[in-house]
């Protein structure tokens, strides 16, 4: 309880304090973000083979028998199989000391796994600008963590996990239950509108071009973040989302050749709008409103 209140008193060891916590927390993220949808592929392949040829390649897929979440196998190079020691396990020094490749075989280590802590670390330490120490800051952490590892699989494979987006929105639904940012009622409301208006979108769009525009995943995450902000923060999140991923698809087709029939991933411009809103969603909406 004294660290509690020493944190309390001073927000830059706040700062510090929850940055170091992040780097670990990111740490596991990348364990998420690994195994989670491989996981589920598990699960998918148990159940009907007649989804094999949209599998992706790994090891855990070829035998189902052995053990595999977010435990157990322990941490190993893919390669060589050599198991990670503990030092080599320390969030982004442990890669810099390995200067990004395995001790035993040489083989890279993605820079993506410091980049994920790293990310995890600043994103956190700078909620502490609108939520000073307590619940809300707890809270909010819980909420960063989420959307980053959701975001991240969801580039990786295009699927948001139901066990992420609906743990987000039935939490959202909890810390309101206590009136953390929002009251229960605006809070049941907002999750309800959320997933309405992608739902209405996807169909909408399904009936004019007999495409799907996105994935069930997007209207639950829409859904989720509803439930932690509120409903009159999803016009910010849905205008944010749009716009991004609007600018970030045409500049990837015009400057980098994307091919434009290939699906762009929506839930990771969902969740950054999402954290924006929840940093400063009043301040962009009195602002807009100004504006007109």
């Amino acid at each position: 309880m004294q660290l509690f209140s020493l944190l309390a008193a001073s927000p830059l060891l706040a700062v510090v304090f929850i940055a170091i916590i992040s780097l670990m927390i990111g740490s596991f993220l990348n364990v998420v973000i690994l195994r989670l949808p491989i996981m589920m592929f598990r699960e998918w392949k148990r159940d009907t083979l007649e989804m094999d040829t949209t599998l992706p390649k790994h090891p855990a897929l070829d035998n189902l028998d052995q053990p595999f979440n977010l435990l157990k196998p322990d941490s190993h190079c893919p390669k060589c199989g050599a198991k990670v020691r503990a030092w080599q396990n320390i969030p982004v020094i442990s890669w810099l000391l390995l200067k990004g490749k395995c001790k035993s075989c040489g083989e890279p280590i993605s820079v993506r796994y410091p980049i994920v802590e790293l990310a995890t670390a600043v994103l956190s330490a700078a909620l502490i600008i609108q939520f000073p120490w307590g619940w809300p800051l707890a809270a909010m952490l819980v909420f960063t963590w989420l959307l980053l590892a959701m975001s991240v699989i969801d580039i990786d494979y295009q699927i948001l996990p139901d066990t992420l987006t609906l743990g987000l929105l039935w939490i959202g639904l909890l810390v309101n239950s206590q009136g953390l940012f929002t009251d229960l009622s605006d809070a049941v409301y907002g999750a309800a509108a959320g997933y309405l208006a992608l739902w209405s979108v996807y169909w909408i769009f399904k009936l004019l071009t007999g495409k799907e525009g996105m994935g069930f995943g997007d209207f639950k995450l829409l859904a989720a973040l509803g439930a932690w902000l509120g409903i009159s923060a999803l016009p910010v999140i849905i205008l944010l989302s749009s716009v991004v991923g609007a600018v970030v698809g045409i500049a990837g087709i015009l400057i980098l050749g994307r091919d434009k029939n290939v699906p762009i991933p929506f839930g990771p411009y969902l969740a950054a709008a999402g954290w924006i809103a929840a940093m400063w969603g009043d301040d962009l909406t009195r602002w807009y409103l100004g504006s007109l």
